[in-house]
């Protein structure tokens, strides 16, 4: 039986983007819920896998993304049974919450653009991130945070702004602040007004990202094969 991950999806330009296709041609099957227009969660998780996507929202911010309560079940439910997890911004939020964690708007200086990524030591024993280069970029949008890690969650990588960039808890949950789903061309289509008000250019993000994919779009790639191995374990 085929492997499959449901992706929930909580913006309209927020899909799951190469990381959809990295799955798919690693054999697992994307579900993708569109939760922001209506698309109904499942009560209960019948995939393999489960991917929760950013968004500009809190975890709990129901009254604006009511499918969020939905979302955090899943999560929970996921945690429980033991399978694979990966919370992407917002979705690395939320699990953290779920979990135990702390999570905080506007908290500490936006990160927009190629961020310059530190993987830690204890990544050499996680099935995601060991053997990845411990220098590595990703594409990062946010400005919320993660302020606490969940009890007993293993901390995996950081950035000069923003400590808790990737974490696990327990064995097959991960969740990350940078968006790996994210390529460099995506960033043609962010606001070039809201990015004047952080000083920044949309023109040279765009040519930075774009010299940084070079490196970091195989380290994605690899770690989203990973991914779906444990989705294939699963099924």
């Amino acid at each position: 039986m085929a492997a499959t991950a449901l992706v929930v999806q909580n913006t309209v330009r927020g899909g799951p983007g190469r990381f959809g296709d990295w799955l798919t041609e690693a054999g697992v099957a994307v579900e993708t819920v569109r939760a922001y227009e209506g698309g109904p969660l499942p009560t209960r998780l019948t995939q393999d896998a489960l991917v929760v996507l950013g968004g500009g929202f809190m975890p709990d911010d129901d009254a604006r993304a009511p499918w969020l309560v939905t979302a955090r079940a899943l999560v929970a439910e996921a945690l429980d049974a033991g399978t694979p997890v990966f919370g992407i911004c917002l979705g690395g939020q939320l699990l953290a919450h779920v979990a135990g964690g702390q999570v905080a708007a506007e908290h500490g200086e936006p990160e927009i653009g190629s961020t310059a990524l530190t993987l830690r030591a204890e990544v050499e024993s996680d099935p995601l991130f060991h053997g990845l280069p411990r220098r590595v970029t990703a594409i990062e949008r946010h400005v919320d945070a993660v302020t606490a890690l969940p009890p007993g969650a293993v901390w995996l990588a950081e950035s000069a702004r923003c400590p808790y960039q990737a974490f696990r808890v327990g064995e097959r949950a991960w969740g990350v602040q940078f968006h790996p789903e994210t390529d460099p061309d995506r960033i043609r289509d962010w606001d070039p007004e809201r990015l004047a008000a952080h000083g920044l250019d949309r023109a040279d993000l765009l040519r930075r990202a774009t010299e940084d994919a070079v490196t970091a779009t195989p380290v994605w790639r690899q770690l989203a094969h990973r991914f779906a191995a444990l989705a294939r374990e699963s099924a």
